[in-house]
């Protein structure tokens, strides 16, 4: 089964405001739950102007717990237990023309649902802006707004492997009885429909609860943007590394996870 949900909206600050501002957004006010992020790879090619840019986000999320219910008990193991995981995020930014598009998928619990989100970034030209048109004007760099198209995928094939154990099973019973007795055409098709039907339920139910939390997250999404390009246009770069540093330190206190780690390691060769 696949669901689709499709969003678009825009910023009253440019796009080489909002771009930039892609980049910065972790950690804000409303991403909390993001725990790090690594740059996997980045090249420029000067020759069309485009940046490419992949990343892998380390966040602090579970399985909704409406997800959970549906499932076997034990059918996670340890893994329901760990609280983290990990997003994949790939980027391109064509400076030249002035647009970026973006794709984020999921890299747990993939077998359950997978979530795929496109995002598309385009800036508007001052004079077709709804900023403009009211008499006002973004102060960043250039004049603007940037529109922002958002398209998300839930595919969950939960209960298809043991579905095609099920069926394989049941023609190789079939295929084994004697020949002039075959009831395998009217004992199959039935069990065959039983488990499509609930499987086919199951995985409509996991793909609404994933669309739901989607919607949330999007609004979530777009405060925290909205976080950043306001620093941005308060206090330029500085202010927006210096809320960095601020809601880092909300996250994960004063010193840090990695920072805490150091100083054990110096107070131990202190101690020799």
């Amino acid at each position: 089964m696949v669901k689709f949900y499709e969003s678009s909206f825009s910023y009253d600050y440019p796009f080489p405001a909002v771009s930039l501002a892609y980049f910065l957004r972790y950690p804000n006010p409303y991403a909390k739950h993001v725990l790090s992020t690594d740059v996997i790879d980045r090249r420029f090619d000067p020759d069309i102007q485009r940046l490419y840019t992949t990343r892998l986000h380390l966040k602090r999320s579970k399985l909704p717990p409406a997800v959970l219910k549906l499932l076997p008990k034990g059918f996670l193991g340890s893994n329901s237990d760990t609280g983290q995981s990990y997003v994949l995020e790939k980027s391109v930014v064509d400076v030249k023309g002035g647009w970026m598009t973006t794709e984020t998928q999921n890299l747990e619990w993939t077998g359950i649902l997978s979530v795929i989100e496109r995002q598309s970034y385009k800036c508007q030209l001052e004079d077709e802006s709804p900023a403009s048109q009211r008499g006002e004007s973004s102060d960043i760099g250039k004049s603007g707004t940037t529109e922002v198209t958002t398209s998300t995928t839930f595919v969950s094939r939960f209960g298809q492997g043991g579905l095609r154990t099920a069926r394989r099973k049941t023609h190789i019973e079939t295929a084994s009885k004697d020949n002039t007795v075959d009831m395998g055409d009217d004992v199959s098709p039935k069990r065959g429909f039983l488990s499509s039907w609930s499987t086919s339920s199951l995985q409509r139910t996991i793909e609404a609860v994933g669309m739901r939390r989607t919607r949330e997250a999007l609004l979530k999404s777009k405060d925290g943007m909205n976080v950043v390009l306001g620093r941005l246009r308060s206090g330029g770069l500085v202010e927006v590394l210096e809320g960095m540093r601020r809601d880092r330190e909300t996250i994960s206190g004063p010193d840090g996870r990695w920072k805490r780690t150091w100083k054990q390691g110096r107070g131990a060769q202190d101690d020799e």
